[in-house]
């Protein structure tokens, strides 16, 4: 398929009827508004209108401003490039949001990567997680490498394996001969998505002593595997333009840019 086809079938399957809202956020369509939030402690909000935003933009945007303001949670503006009206990021800024850093959403047939053999260094080992310690090691890699807070990552992403456990699977790897003991040098999940066809691929960090020795591509395939074996016919990413060679080499589609717009109360 062409990454327009792709696309067109991302845009179908997963964002209009909002398939790849986070598990366990309470989820709202307010006109053509897709709204996504958690409240408590760590609350956060998420929102897209992949229809536009009708004939009066401002209206919309300072919709969804009120709403998070009376509850005191940031929430982020996920923007695609197609996105209409096409000065929406604009829109947004002058709203009083920040932009953040584009990302390139990745699109593929997961029998294209398929077609691809690798292989783990003899060094190494990947396995599913196992328990809380398992994802307290992914907790510290991910800090360590993104500075994203130990306990959110802990928290949110051991909470939703355990209450969707069908819909995420996560991997890390470690040093074979520290195993347990020693951190985690990399790690990655992927959420499925039922009745889209869709799984989604996250995570894939590896610390820089470990980087360049086809973690990243093994953890890949690994989980393309896992999807074709559930059945799974696409995978997505949100790319960084570390992760994006890679994924365009081993037979994936840079379809379209995305940009978030954050709100911090």
């Amino acid at each position: 398929m062409t990454p327009d086809e792709l696309l067109d079938v991302f845009h179908r399957r997963i964002r209009l009827p909002d398939a790849d809202a986070i598990p366990g956020w309470k989820q709202e369509h307010v006109g053509l508004v897709h709204r996504s939030y958690v409240e408590g402690g760590e609350g956060a909000g998420f929102v897209e209108t992949p229809r536009g935003l009708g004939t009066d933009p401002e209206a919309v945007i300072a919709q969804e401003l009120t709403f998070f303001r009376e509850r005191g949670l940031p929430f982020e503006w996920k923007t695609y490039a197609y996105d209409e009206p096409h000065d929406l990021g604009a829109r947004l800024l002058r709203a009083g949001l920040t932009k953040g850093d584009p990302e390139t959403l990745i699109l593929g047939e997961v029998d294209r990567i398929l077609e691809r053999p690798y292989a783990l260094p003899s060094k190494v080992r990947l396995r599913e997680v196992e328990g809380p310690d398992d994802y307290h090691r992914i907790g510290v890699l991910t800090d360590t490498l993104w500075g994203n807070g130990l306990e959110r990552i802990v928290e949110r992403l051991a909470g939703e394996a355990r209450m969707f456990p069908d819909r995420l699977s996560v991997f890390l790897v470690e040093d074979a001969l520290k195993g347990p003991d020693g951190p985690a040098v990399s790690a990655a999940w992927v959420r499925f998505h039922p009745g889209t066809g869709f799984a989604s691929l996250w995570g894939g960090g590896t610390l820089p002593g470990w980087r360049r020795q086809g973690l990243y591509s093994a953890l890949l395939v690994h989980r393309a595997r896992l999807a074709k074996d559930r059945g799974y016919e696409f995978l997505r990413v949100d790319a960084s333009e570390d992760s994006r060679p890679i994924l365009q080499k081993l037979g994936l589609h840079a379809a379209t840019t995305t940009t978030p717009y954050e709100w911090t109360p």
